[in-house]
């Protein structure tokens, strides 16, 4: 899958990538890492939560999410150790625009279902590390939230990018922004393609 992703997704998404930023980078990674250490205030957190649970609703129908341009990328991306992030519906439009809008998430995330149906547990917002260190010296962040910064190389076949993963749909014990939710499972997804 990661080969089909390649040729796929890595010339269109790297056109937009820039060139630089590394000490930005550098520094923003520091940031992150403060950030993350000290947790977030829960009062921004549920506003985060809530504005993308409310610009996602419509997406519960899968077909509605492929009619706003969302389309299925990476196949199911499970953990290393357990859990899953589970089904990226990837709008590239949203993804090339480098704006960071919680009412305007570039993927929406789906868990496969055992009757071949899929529900929505969470949205994801995706910024290229390049991209927004053109223009930033600080690490992105979504109504206060920190992003995750992802480095290259990585599974995806990405360069190095910010995520901020919000499990608005299906509640994560390990709370709403983590990457991998221990709940989420690409079981059925994994059965209906053997």
């Amino acid at each position: 899958m990661q080969g089909l992703m390649r040729q796929v997704a890595v010339p269109v998404l790297s056109a937009v990538v820039l060139v630089g930023g590394g000490a930005q980078l550098a520094a923003a990674q520091g940031a992150e890492r403060a950030h993350h250490a000290i947790g977030d205030q829960p009062g921004k957190a549920g506003a985060l939560v809530k504005a993308v649970r409310e610009s996602t609703e419509r997406y519960k129908d899968v077909a509605a999410a492929e009619a706003d341009g969302y389309g299925l990328m990476f196949g199911c991306v499970s953990g290393p150790d357990q859990g899953a992030m589970g089904l990226h519906y990837v709008n590239f439009p949203l993804v090339q625009d480098i704006a960071l809008d919680p009412a305007k998430p570039e993927i929406v995330i789906y868990e496969p279902l055992p009757n071949g149906r899929k529900r929505l547990v969470g949205a994801d917002f995706l910024i290229f590390a390049a991209d927004w260190h053109a223009k930033h010296t600080e690490t992105p962040k979504v109504m206060g939230q920190l992003m995750h910064l992802i480095e290259s190389p990585n599974r995806y076949g990405l360069p190095a990018f910010y995520t901020l993963h919000v499990w608005a749909w299906k509640e994560s014990p390990a709370g709403p922004f983590v990457n991998w939710h221990p709940t989420v499972s690409c079981g059925a997804f994994d059965d209906q393609n053997d």
